[in-house]
């Protein structure tokens, strides 16, 4: 039965899933996890979603060395599959027991942990939105220490720490999506799903994706246009953001929603009125369009009505302040530097 100390540590780690600062929240949680179970050591390992290498986000007490053999080694071990596949976190002490294999007889032990002092481990797979998404490893200098009881209480904490240890869980923004929005995490080595999401399905659009690189070397920070997909517009927003395990790399949250063209415009009125935002005068915008400098004056007359704007001005910073806008990659720029944040 968990004591008090153990309970409340783990309800302490639990609440810590709330924090924005994801770095602090993983070391506070192996601070607490020191009030649940025995250790002298623990490593919190995350798995990049891009590379699919295991990196440390939080540890206590293990060598530099140690910790990267756990990052880089552990993983191409029999010893890991063990992990993976048994419904409580095994330990040195009673791997044997349920497998048939004793992990003190392995090289790893031998090599990697007994020469650091220590006697027993305890390891348990980190999962989040049914995916596997990291590992803990906990150790302490004193043998048979990690019982069924101890691999138990780990086992309950691994949902928590899980969520902790998704990096893409914790993507900047995307707590504040609508629930029905789609999202994909776009960076300069591929794009990046989202638990819980549907991949933003105009990331298809090769004519799209240069929208994106345009808006990331630019670092912009928030940009709202329209787009079609097949015969459906979509509502996207463009947001800078990083995920924790390398967020030194520019990173382009790119969430959809489906939507209607807004005001009742037209396609054609959409392209009128982006061209017109971006200061293209009518007979720019005929030669762009292939269109007569009548027809888009029409346009222009139209989309006016419509928007219910009294001016070419009015209707511009209507485009740019609600996202009205369909805009080509030239465009990016001149909409990064006027549009509002939030």
């Amino acid at each position: 039965m968990p004591s008090h100390h153990q309970l409340a540590a783990a309800a302490r780690i639990g609440m810590l899933t709330r924090e924005h600062d994801t770095v602090s929240a993983c070391a506070q949680a192996l601070q607490e996890l020191r009030h649940a179970l025995p250790l002298d050591a623990v490593t919190l390992l995350s798995i990049d979603p891009l590379t699919g290498a295991h990196v440390e986000v939080a540890g206590i007490g293990y060598g530099a060395g140690t910790s990267e053999s756990l990052a880089a080694e552990f993983v191409s071990t029999r010893w890991y599959g063990n992990v993976v596949g048994q419904p409580l976190p095994p330990s040195i002490t009673e791997d044997a027991e349920d497998t048939g294999q004793c992990f003190r007889d392995g090289w790893f032990y031998a090599e990697r942990i007994r020469p650091s002092g220590l006697r027993d481990g305890l390891t348990g797979a980190l999962r989040h939105e049914g995916r596997l998404v990291g590992l803990i490893n906990l150790a302490t200098e004193r043998p048979d220490s990690y019982d069924t009881e101890a691999r138990r209480l780990l086992a309950s904490l691994l949902p928590a720490l899980g969520a902790l240890a998704d990096p893409t869980a914790h993507t900047a923004d995307l707590h504040d999506l609508p629930a029905e929005a789609s999202a994909s995490l776009v960076t300069p080595q591929g794009v990046i799903a989202l638990p819980g999401r549907e991949p933003a399905e105009v990331l298809n659009d090769g004519a799209f994706a240069p929208l994106v690189t345009a808006f990331a070397e630019l670092g912009g920070d928030r940009l709202r246009l329209l787009w079609p997909v097949g015969r459906t517009w979509h509502q996207v927003v463009l947001r800078r953001c990083a995920v924790r395990s390398t967020p030194e790399r520019r990173r382009v949250l790119v969430s959809t929603a489906v939507t209607e063209l807004p005001y009742g415009l037209s396609p054609r009125e959409l392209e009128v009125l982006t061209r017109a935002a971006t200061g293209q005068t009518n007979q720019a915008i005929a030669r762009a369009l292939s269109l007569s400098p009548r027809t888009v004056h029409s346009h222009i007359e139209h989309l006016l009505r419509k928007t219910g704007c009294a001016s070419r001005a009015e209707a511009t910073a209507l485009a740019v302040r609600d996202g009205v806008l369909k805009p080509a990659t030239g465009d990016i720029e001149f909409f990064v530097e006027r549009m509002p944040l939030g």
